[in-house]
């Protein structure tokens, strides 16, 4: 899970490249969201790696 996680959010960034550069300024937004979407999930996996059941 933490190596889908690392993906969509290199996948996120690199959006939020081209969205904040004004080549596609109807994908900010989008690139926003996700960006913070999966970091919030980047996080949550972590969290739940580390943890030992």
């Amino acid at each position: 899970m933490l190596r889908w996680t690392v993906t969509f959010i290199i996948l996120a960034i690199v959006a939020g490249i081209f969205g904040f550069s004004g080549i596609a300024a109807g994908a900010a937004s989008i690139a926003k969201i996700l960006f913070f979407v999966f970091i919030v999930l980047f996080i949550l996996s972590l969290i739940n790696g580390k943890r030992k059941f």
